[in-house]
């Protein structure tokens, strides 16, 4: 199936880090060239230079497009910067995890930077490259959600109200798409180890009195699994999702069996 993949081109977003790099380096293994998009120029070439480095078989080398795509001139100028390029799958990885607090203390410019992040950047980018699929007649389109917008998860309403509005954004789309073509899913991944997540512990440690070693072992006591995802089965998930033809409107969750309490 890896045709499914090779020889094609792949928009990531926040591809300088994280699980943006991750999916970008699974990607250029499974033969796509891949356009890296993100805020920082640095971080998106030390992406691109391990892309080269683990021999990815994409050719040509990555690109790497600077954007912010919470922005709708930001993310104008970047279909414009790549529009030599013919686009075919789009990976929504951008996010942000916004305050730890109970909602009556949430700022509203804390909030709204979170929507603008985790739900108008998905529909800037999709409005933006869905066009040029369409016309093709094929593409793919993977919205990295998460689980915390399916399950209650404390003191983060912003992050998981925005997480669900991409899981509706998710399954609407599909069915406006789906007949011209193009197949959109999504990506639920649970706590995934990383910065993000010891940023999300540090936090509840001190709004709670515990520790982050404490709050990480009650987050992690909730999955079936007894642990977190790791960065590189995210990725290798998108890569399967890109192997399965008749995945259309599907939510995907990779919580190592993650359930709230």
């Amino acid at each position: 199936m890896t045709h499914r993949i090779a020889g094609r081109t792949a928009l990531v977003t926040g591809a300088g880090n994280g699980l943006g790099r991750a999916i970008s380096l699974a990607l250029g293994r499974a033969g796509a060239k891949v356009v890296l998009v993100g805020r920082r120029t640095a971080a998106l070439e030390e992406t691109a230079a391990l892309l080269e480095a683990a021999g990815a078989q994409a050719h040509p080398a990555a690109r790497v497009a600077v954007a912010d795509t919470s922005d709708p001139a930001s993310v104008t100028d970047l279909a414009h910067q790549v529009a030599d390029e013919d686009i075919s799958i789009l990976i929504n990885n951008a996010g942000v995890a916004g305050p730890v607090a109970a909602l009556v203390d949430v700022d509203p410019n804390d909030w709204d930077d979170v929507f603008a992040v985790n739900v108008r950047g998905v529909y800037l980018m999709c409005r933006a490259f869905l066009p040029a699929m369409i016309e093709a007649g094929r593409g793919d389109v993977i919205n990295v959600a998460s689980v915390s917008g399916k399950r209650p998860l404390a003191r983060r309403t912003p992050y998981t109200a925005s997480k669900m509005a991409v899981l509706g954004l998710t399954t609407t789309l599909a069915h406006e798409v789906g007949p011209l073509g193009v197949t959109v899913n999504s990506l639920s991944p649970g706590p995934v180890r990383g910065p993000r997540m010891d940023r999300n512990f540090a936090l509840e440690a001190a709004s709670t009195g515990s520790t982050p070693d404490q709050a990480e072992q009650a987050f992690v006591s909730r999955a079936a699994l007894g642990r977190m995802v790791e960065e590189d089965e995210v990725a290798d998930a998108v890569v399967a999702m890109l192997h399965m033809p008749g995945l259309a409107a599907a939510d995907i969750d990779l919580s190592a069996g993650m359930v709230a309490r």
